[in-house]
């Protein structure tokens, strides 16, 4: 039995036990996703979960739990939102409403980098200026009590110095822990990820850090643990590729099996192929109780785009999603597709 790593400097301290999570990510880290990769996460372990991407200037106005980005469990009290957000009244009436909805953190996105955010100087936008950036992470330092994580991107894609220097200020400010996604904005998810930045990020820097980036399978988190010394790793689309791999994870370190669950985590190619179809199933069925039919059959089809890669034969289980319009339609393209063997590959070319 190995010695598990992570959480050398560990946060949430009083609950957090298990270090991997998964990512916030925009229409996949919703009610229904979280569902299914918990149901991998072994017995007695503890993390904490994503919500997808939620606008602070829309959340004071929003009734939290009722919209398609807030839906959640009953037992789902171990949320880290993550928010937009860069004003101080729409950021103080946010993290109100964060503490009556019951939260264990939040999470300020400083790394997305697409148009939608970008407009309003919202996600990677704020690393343009690290006092702005600083002012942010004050703003909801100033709010509350809750525990604050700042997630980013890479400054430049070599050298760390710009990068501490951003991050220091942050700190400071308030944060309690960083995310790292060594890319560029300008990169986006081009270029392999560098992972020596997140471990020179944590040499830095006196908070937890958590690294994120380019884990698509077992051997990849191993890796980027072992190479960066990082406290947690954050896991966004190989983890809803492969909700299981918090299983195979574990194994290594003498965890229990999930709850419900016995035997070995899936590991070959065959196994991991049915494991995906059962995913695929479980995921629909969870859809299907949380979401109106023709918002969670769209929220389905884009959780297979994104993950249907790593499927050997996955564009073609891609295609025939695409032609379902209903839950009883897609349960019957899962059920005959995955009535016949089909395997997975360890990575894809995808930049995660």
């Amino acid at each position: 039995m190995q010695t598990m790593p992570g959480l050398g400097r560990p946060l949430l301290t009083e609950y957090v036990n298990f270090p991997v999570t998964l990512a916030p990510m925009v229409g996949l880290s919703h009610v229904g996703l979280r569902s299914v990769v918990r149901r991998y996460l072994p017995k007695g372990a503890n993390t904490f979960w994503p919500t997808e991407m939620l606008n602070s200037r829309r959340i004071p106005h929003e009734n939290l739990g009722g919209t398609p980005e807030t839906y959640r469990l009953d037992e789902e009290m171990d949320l880290v939102p993550q928010i937009l957000g860069n004003e101080h009244r729409p950021i103080k009436e946010t993290l109100q409403k964060m503490h009556e909805w019951g939260v264990l953190g939040v999470d300020i996105n400083m790394g997305c980098p697409v148009k939608k955010a970008l407009k309003h100087n919202y996600g990677v936008a704020l690393m343009g200026d690290k006092q702005y950036a600083a002012d942010v992470v004050g703003m909801a330092r100033e709010a509350t009590h809750l525990p604050l994580s700042v997630k980013l991107r890479a400054v430049d894609p070599i050298e760390i110095e710009p990068l501490v220097e951003f991050v220091k200020p942050l700190v400071d400010a308030g944060a309690d822990w960083i995310c790292l996604h060594p890319r560029t904005a300008a990169q986006k998810r081009r270029g392999k990820a560098n992972w020596s930045q997140i471990r020179q990020l944590r040499e830095s820097i006196s908070v937890p850090i958590i690294g994120n980036g380019d884990v698509q399978c077992l051997e990849d988190l191993n890796e980027i643990f072992k190479s960066t010394h990082c406290d947690m790793v954050m896991v966004g689309r190989g983890l809803a590729a492969r909700p299981w791999l918090l299983w195979q994870w574990a194994e290594q370190f003498g965890w229990e099996p999930p709850p419900e669950r016995s035997g070995k985590a899936p590991s070959t190619p065959l196994e991991e192929g049915a494991e995906y179809g059962k995913c695929a199933k479980a995921l629909v069925s969870v859809l299907e109780a949380r979401f109106k039919e023709s918002l969670g059959v769209r929220r389905f089809k884009f959780h297979v785009r994104m993950t249907h890669m790593w499927l050997t034969y996955g564009h073609a289980f891609h295609a025939k999603v695409l032609s379902a319009n209903s839950y009883q339609e897609l349960h019957a393209v899962i059920d005959d597709f995955f009535s016949r063997p089909q395997t997975m590959v360890q990575r894809t070319q995808l930049r995660i």
